[in-house]
C-alpha cells in the first residue's frame, strides 16, 4: 500500500498535544505551589503536606500522559500505511504553518513530523524542490524565475487572495516561471536564510534551461529570510546572487515589529511579579522566528550565545541592501497618506511604515532604498497587501 503523511501529521498533533498537556500541568503546579506557599512568608506543616499531596498527583497526570501519549505515538506509526491520505486543504495546511509559525524551532529541535521542511512548489503545488534534488520535474520552465517568500506563519496558498495570486498573474504577463516558497516560520530567520541560499543554489544547478534572472517577491518576515539568504550567498560567493536581478518588499519589518516588542516587556512584568512568574513561561513558548520580528533580526550573529527573551535594546548588526539588486519596498497604512502622522507611522497595523519602508532614526541602521523604488499602499491592511489591485500595478510597473 502507497505510502502517505497522513501518519506522520497524526503523530506529529499527538506529540504537541502530549507536549502542551506536560507543560499546562508544570504552569499549574508551579502556580498551586506559589498559592499555597506565599512569597516571603514562612510555610507551615500543613502547608507543606498539601502541596507534598498534590505533587503526587501532578507525577501521575505527567506519567500518565507520557504513557498514554507514546501508545497513541506507536499505534499511529504501525497504522500509517493502513490510514486513508488526508489532502493538503488550505486549511489543513494553514494549520501546520500556524503551528510553525509559533512553534517551529520547538517542533524542528524534538524532530515532530509537523515540522516544514523547506520547499519551492509551483503554482500547481504538484512538483516541489528541495534542497537534496537532484533533478527539476517541471515542464515548460522559462529562463526567468520568479521566488514568492511568505511571510510568518504563511505558506504557499497565502498568494492566493480574492481569486488573485500576485505571483501567478506576475509570470504569466512576463513570462516567468513562479515558484513558492515553504519554510518553517517559527526557526531563526538567519536558519531560514541559509537554507533558503543553499535551496536557491541547488536550483540554478538543476533549472533545465540557462538561469537568466531570478526576481525574489517576498511578503512580512520573507523579506528578513531573502536578505539573510542574499548575505549567506555572497559570503560563500555562490552563484545564484549572481542571476538575483530584484527583490520586492511587501510589509517586511526590517526594522522590527512593535507587537514582538510590546510581547517581550509583557514577558519582563510577568516574570518579576511573584504570581504570575509560572504564567510568563507561556509567553517564552514564542518561537525563535518571532523573538526575530523584535528588531528585524537578519544574521546569525544578530541572537547567538544571547537570552532572547532577555529585554534589551536593538543590537543587530548592520546589514545593507544587496548590492547590485534593484531593492523595492511596498507599505501599508490602513489610512490614507494625507492623515495625520502618527496615524500613518502605525503602518498596516502589523508592521510601522518606516519599518517597512526601512527607515531609521539611525541613520547607520537605515535602509537605502531608492525613493522611486518606494511606494505606500493606502487603507490596506498587513494582508492585504497579498491581494490589493494596486499594490499588483505596482509590482508590474516594477517588473518591467
Amino acid at each position: 500500500m502507497p505510502d502517505n503523511k497522513t501518519g506522520p501529521f497524526l503523530q506529529g498533533i499527538t506529540r504537541l498535544l502530549t507536549d502542551g498537556t506536560l507543560g499546562t500541568t508544570d504552569i499549574v503546579e508551579s502556580m498551586h505551589h506559589r498559592i499555597v506557599h506565599p512569597p516571603l512568608l514562612p510555610s507551615t506543616p500543613i502547608q507543606h503536606l498539601i502541596t507534598g499531596i498534590a505533587g503526587i498527583t501532578y507525577r501521575n497526570i505527567k506519567w500518565s500522559t507520557r504513557l498514554i501519549g507514546k501508545g497513541i505515538d506507536k499505534s499511529l506509526y504501525k497504522l500509517a500505511p493502513f490510514l486513508g491520505e488526508i489532502k493538503d486543504t488550505p486549511k489543513k495546511v494553514a494549520l501546520v504553518s500556524i503551528l510553525n509559525g509559533i512553534l517551529g524551532d520547538y517542533l524542528e529541535i524534538n524532530n515532530n513530523p509537523l515540522a516544514i521542511q523547506m520547499n519551492l512548489k509551483n503554482q500547481d503545488r504538484d512538483t516541489s524542490i528541495d534542497a537534496s534534488s537532484q533533478a527539476c520535474e517541471l515542464r515548460n520552465v522559462k529562463g526567468r524565475i520568479l521566488i514568492m517568500v511568505h511571510g510568518s506563519c504563511g505558506n504557499d496558498f497565502q498568494w492566493n487572495q480574492e481569486d488573485h495570486n500576485h505571483g501567478i498573474a506576475l509570470a504569466e504577463k512576463f513570462d516567468k516561471t513562479a515558484l513558492f516558497l515553504n519554510y518553517n516560520s517559527g526557526c531563526h530567520v538567519s536558519s531560514n536564510g541559509k537554507d533558503l541560499n543553499k535551496l536557491l543554489e541547488r536550483l540554478i544547478y538543476i533549472w533545465p534551461v540557462p538561469v537568466e534572472e531570478i526576481t525574489i517577491i517576498s511578503h512580512s518576515m520573507g523579506g528578513l529570510v531573502t536578505r539573510s539568504a542574499y548575505h549567506y550567498g555572497r559570503l560563500n560567493d555562490n552563484g545564484w546572487i549572481k542571476h538575483c536581478s530584484k527583490m520586492v518588499f511587501l510589509g517586511t519589518p526590517h526594522h522590527g515589529a512593535p507587537l514582538e516588542r510590546i510581547g517581550n516587556y509583557l514577558d519582563t512584568i510577568l516574570h518579576v511579579i511573584p504570581y504570575t512568574t509560572p504564567i510568563s513561561k507561556l509567553g517564552k513558548i514564542r518561537s525563535a522566528g518571532i523573538t526575530d520580528l523584535r528588531y528585524g533580526h537578519v544574521v546569525e550573529e544578530d541572537w547567538k550565545d544571547r537570552d532572547r527573551f532577555e529585554l534589551s535594546g536593538d543590537q543587530r548588526n548592520i546589514v545593507p541592501l544587496p548590492d547590485g539588486v534593484e531593492c523595492f519596498a511596498i507599505a501599508g497604512i490602513t489610512g490614507k497618506t494625507s492623515d495625520k502622522p502618527s496615524i500613518r507611522k502605525s503602518g498596516d497595523k502589523m508592521v510601522s511604515l518606516n519599518s517597512a519602508l526601512g527607515i531609521h532614526k539611525d541613520p547607520e541602521k537605515s535602509l537605502e532604498f531608492k525613493k522611486k523604488n518606494t511606494w505606500i499602499s493606502e487603507e490596506t491592511t498587513h494582508s492585504e497587501l497579498l491581494s490589493n489591485k494596486y499594490v499588483f500595478n505596482k509590482l508590474a510597473s516594477w517588473m518591467k
